[in-house]
């Protein structure tokens, strides 16, 4: 049996892990740790394309399953964005899955109202993406994702929103407050619907969805090293920073 931990990272969305920044391998460096990362199927492509959202959840489950045999028994994970909610549902069903760190958690994505996607008001987001991030950034993500590999992405939502309800492990939520593309309501929600009784939300002042690059990320890195070291009371609490 392994007494090292283990921590996995999983990215978002129609990224990759280059949205982590340093954080991967800056957290090689926590004594009694092993990091490990993987790319989301069909996410090495020029055009994410041919690709389900099983396909997406099957390869997550492959790699923490691998960890598992590999002899580790306490595995912390890291999901951002898509990420978050596909981390979500491994903690919610492997007890091997010690402690969560929720990232921009994507359970609401753009904008909505009563719960459905509001188009209009999400297409009026894009002018502000153009602000914080290159343009070229921004047009290669749009280009490159497909009307139906979206369309794997919103049922991906829709059929794992539930498994916040079933985590009762050590939870770290992380947003932005200029967040413009995972609304506050989502980090809202699993705040109010996770089952756990150690959770911390934690809202960075000025952070982008870009929670990794930026002029704040040593305070960020600070921020998961803490949760993952320190010991977690039972309470519910919020911050900002």
């Amino acid at each position: 049996m392994k007494l090292r931990k283990a921590i996995l990272l999983i990215h978002g969305f129609a990224g990759g892990n280059y949205d982590y920044g340093n954080l991967a391998n800056d957290l090689e460096f926590l004594r009694g740790f092993d990091v490990f990362t993987f790319t989301l199927p069909g996410h090495n492509k020029l055009i994410i394309k041919n690709v389900t959202r099983d396909d997406w959840i099957n390869e997550a489950e492959r790699q923490l399953q691998k960890i598992i045999k590999h002899g580790y028994k306490s595995i912390y994970l890291i999901g951002h964005s898509m990420g978050g909610v596909i981390a979500s549902y491994l903690a919610s069903k492997y007890s091997e899955v010690k402690k969560l760190v929720l990232a921009s958690p994507a359970f609401k994505y753009f904008s909505f109202k009563d719960d459905k996607l509001d188009v209009l008001k999400s297409l009026q987001i894009i002018p502000r993406l153009f602000k914080d991030y290159s343009t070229e950034e921004v047009l290669s993500r749009i280009f490159k994702v497909p009307a139906k590999t979206i369309f794997e992405f919103t049922k991906l939502v829709e059929e794992h929103t539930d498994d916040i309800t079933k985590i009762t492990i050590p939870t770290l939520i992380i947003h932005g407050d200029n967040d413009e593309i995972v609304p506050e309501d989502s980090v809202e929600y699993v705040y109010e619907n996770i089952a756990s009784k150690s959770v911390t939300l934690v809202t960075i002042q000025t952070l982008t969805h870009d929670l990794f690059v930026n002029d704040r990320y040593e305070e960020v890195k600070k921020l998961i090293i803490k949760f993952f070291k320190n010991h977690h009371p039972k309470i519910k609490q919020k911050k900002k920073i």
